[in-house]
């Protein structure tokens, strides 16, 4: 059983997680930080915007059954590329799009998924594209979240209407 793994950043790590783990052929999905310069972050540190960490998932996936390219194109179906550091009302640098590749596949892959998109949004597509750093897990009471508590107010608002767009748009992968 072949094991690949995907780093995105696209808002908040628990409406990614929420999304992600959803998907047919995806193992595990953890929230965490990375593409910072703080050794030891946490979400405190990561929430004031000083660490340069970005709120991301760790995708674990089997390629067998679900494809990198098809979760990039999730990935920027339930996101907007073109808000430099925001996702609705969620702003800073810690929030910021970006994909982190594991690879030269992945980054072609990825390349091309932007130029693809790139004449499909209004906007210039502003999502960061560059190696994985090291990936730093969150602490336990952010995995699973929104399985967990997803009757919260910003989990009913932010993250629901992206699982929502998930069914509506992506029923065929659904793991569910």
């Amino acid at each position: 059983m072949h094991e690949e793994i995907a780093t995105l950043a696209g808002g908040c790590f628990w409406c990614l997680e929420a999304v992600f783990q959803r998907v047919r052929g995806v193992r595990q999905v953890v929230s965490g930080y990375l593409g910072g310069h703080t050794a030891q972050p946490d979400y405190r540190s990561v929430c004031g915007g000083g660490t340069g960490h970005a709120e991301a998932v760790r995708i674990a996936f089997d390629p067998q059954v679900v494809s990198y390219d098809t979760l990039l194109d999730i990935f920027f179906a339930i996101h907007d590329p073109t808000t430099l550091n925001r996702q609705g009302n969620d702003v800073g640098t810690q929030y910021r799009s970006a994909i982190f590749f594991h690879g030269p596949e992945q980054e072609a892959t990825a390349r091309a998924k932007l130029a693809e998109l790139a004449p499909h949004f209004a906007m210039p597509i502003v999502t960061e594209l560059r190696a994985a750093p090291q990936f730093h897990p969150a602490e336990d009471y952010h995995q699973n979240y929104f399985n967990q508590h997803g009757d919260q107010p910003y989990c009913q608002l932010v993250a629901a209407p992206k699982v929502a767009k998930l069914r509506q748009y992506f029923a065929p992968l659904l793991d569910e």
